[in-house]
């Protein structure tokens, strides 16, 4: 049998064992497209059912989350956790709190977890969860209730040496802390490296909020470097304004980039002079309003609520926001309007013909599983910390986190060219990412 035939046989099985699932399937075939040209020359990744044992997740869990509103009604969501590959070290990924939450979103968001956490070269595998909870709109209380109910049945899964979680859509500090509040009652025990995303005061590291948005920003400095560029005067958008977009925005203005454009789901936000960032973290973060409310505050700034963001012209296009955000069309507008590097600082917000047109247009590409693991290597450090009962400064996590996204950008780079596709990261980074588990898979047997 041929590899490509093996390939399709490996992908018709995904279809087969998890219908409807469609980012599932979009991030297994990406992977597998790049797995054809490793095992053209490494066969021997092909036995013991290796591809077929890492396309299926060790555990998956759903179970019932039944919460009280503020006005005494019983409300009922779905909580899920999917162990995806613990080859590694524990599972390693965030919980999602948003109403698109389902079992094939957060399968997607594991498989991905599995390669972003193994470039990291830190000992951590593949996990991620969630749920179908909206925490828009509701009070702290409502918040409180719904995140002790979900640790009730979540408590009994989870442990530093077993599975830790850590924060995503929906979920920061706040969800984070009355989740651990939870934990740490019902396990009777005070283990902080159950979580990561904690407060500083009790187990969190410095650097931790920010640093999904600054190893984006790290990552593609890096590979404009490579092409014998910078941020020095480069015109950049950045979509969303969450937390990964703040601090990517921060971190890419303090390297000389401007940036253009932020967005949220309500539209989009022109501002040709840069952002003015303390300005949005204080509506996004502490105020929690809509973009809408930047553009009545800061002279210059322009909401639009038609067209796309990626109609803006650019040099650098940074995705934060969600997946698939960025198709065939817009990717066509960005290389029609001189955008040549495009990194993804959320997971999979590139569809695959949006990929398809980078290359075809030239367009240089950072893949989510490589250029925003910035904020799975910084829980790793805060897992560190609170093994060894220390807390580290600002200045030295930032510098470890600079360095592993460094590491991240050359092991994508020299892999691609090893295996005859210099400059493709997309390949590097899923062909790298997939040998070290693959080996580590390989040595502990068929289990």
């Amino acid at each position: 049998m041929s590899v490509e035939q093996q390939v399709s046989q490996y992908y018709d099985t995904v279809l087969k064992r998890n219908p409807g699932e469609s980012e599932f399937h979009q991030a297994v075939a990406e992977v597998l497209d790049s797995l054809k040209i490793i095992l053209e020359k490494d066969p021997h990744y092909a036995k013991d059912a290796l591809i077929e044992r890492l396309c299926e997740p060790e555990r998956q869990l759903i179970f019932r989350v039944p919460w009280t509103d503020d006005n005494g009604n019983v409300q009922v969501n779905r909580g899920f956790r999917v162990q995806f590959n613990s080859a590694l070290g524990p599972y390693k990924g965030g919980l999602r709190f948003h109403p698109s939450v389902n079992v094939g979103i957060i399968k997607f968001l594991g498989f991905e977890q599995i390669f972003k956490n193994s470039l990291t070269g830190l000992p951590i595998g593949g996990g991620k969860g969630g749920s179908d909870f909206d925490p828009k709109g509701k009070s702290d209380l409502e918040i409180m209730r719904f995140c002790q109910s979900f640790m009730v049945e979540l408590h009994r899964h989870i442990g530093e040496y077993r599975d830790v979680p850590a924060g995503d859509i929906g979920v920061g500090g706040r969800e984070i802390g009355y989740m651990f509040g939870m934990y740490k009652r019902l396990a009777n025990q005070h283990e902080s490296g159950v979580l990561t995303g904690k407060g500083l005061t009790w187990g969190g590291s410095l650097v931790r909020t920010e640093a999904t948005g600054y190893g984006l920003a790290y990552f593609t400095s890096e590979m404009l470097a490579a092409h014998g560029e910078s941020f020095e005067g480069k015109k950049v958008i950045v979509s969303g304004s969450g937390n990964v977009a703040i601090y990517a925005i921060q971190k890419v203005q303090e390297l000389g980039g401007t940036v253009i454009a932020f967005s949220d789901s309500s539209g989009w936000v022109e501002c040709p002079n840069g952002v003015d960032v303390a300005k949005l973290q204080d509506i996004k973060e502490v105020r929690r309003e809509r973009v809408s409310a930047y553009v009545d505050e800061v002279e210059g700034a322009t909401l639009h609520t038609d067209g796309s963001i990626w109609d803006l012209p650019c040099d650098v296009a940074l995705p934060c926001a969600t997946q698939n955000e960025l198709n065939g069309e817009h990717a066509t507008k960005l290389a029609d309007n001189g955008c040549k590097f495009v990194a993804e600082g959320a997971n999979m917000p590139s569809t695959a013909d949006a990929i398809e047109v980078y290359r075809a247009r030239g367009i240089h590409f950072g893949p989510g599983k490589a250029a925003n693991a910035g904020g799975v290597a910084t829980s790793a450090l805060e897992m560190q910390q609170n093994a060894c009962r220390d807390s580290w400064s600002f200045e030295y996590t930032d510098q470890r986190l600079h360095e592993i996204m460094s590491n991240i950008f050359k092991v994508c780079a020299a892999t691609a060219k090893e295996y005859g596709h210099e400059g493709d990261y997309v390949i590097g980074a899923n062909i790298a990412g997939f040998k070290k588990v693959a080996d580590a898979m390989l040595a502990q047997g068929v289990v």
